[in-house]
């Protein structure tokens, strides 16, 4: 971030939940959809969150940090916003660029796997058959 800019905007992206982090000089404090961090409701989904903060130590806590989550469910939307958190963390700061590519690649790069799509007669599903029988 250069001494112009006032905050840095990212995106991340899994299935079909979409994240927007907008990261700005503060106090460390970080809200996802305008709820703090600390008070989310499902702890292992906020505990994936906070995975990019807890690596990058110091840096984050001269951060204040606002996210968006849109589209999916819980669990993309907290992938997501982990996306969105360790891009903008990066752009902030480029040395924790190796520090998260040595813990965990998918915080920096998104996950493109998708939901196969359904088949005709395989009773809503990609690739269950019926059952047959001989006897």
């Amino acid at each position: 971030m250069s001494k112009k800019e006032t905050h840095t905007l990212t995106s991340g992206k899994r299935k079909s939940a979409r994240a927007t982090a907008v990261l700005s000089k503060g106090s460390g404090k970080v809200t996802i959809n305008k709820v703090p961090l600390n008070l989310l409701d499902q702890e292992m989904y906020a505990l994936r969150v906070r995975e990019p903060l807890i690596l990058a130590g110091d840096a984050a806590a001269k951060v204040d940090i606002h996210v968006t989550t849109e589209g999916g469910g819980v669990a993309g939307q907290a992938d997501a916003a982990r996306l969105a958190i360790a891009k903008a963390l990066v752009e902030h700061n480029d040395k924790l660029e190796s520090v998260f590519l040595d813990y965990d690649r998918t915080l920096l790069v998104a996950d493109v796997r998708r939901k196969e799509p359904k088949k005709p007669n395989r009773r809503g599903r990609a690739r269950s058959k019926r059952q047959k029988s001989y006897r």
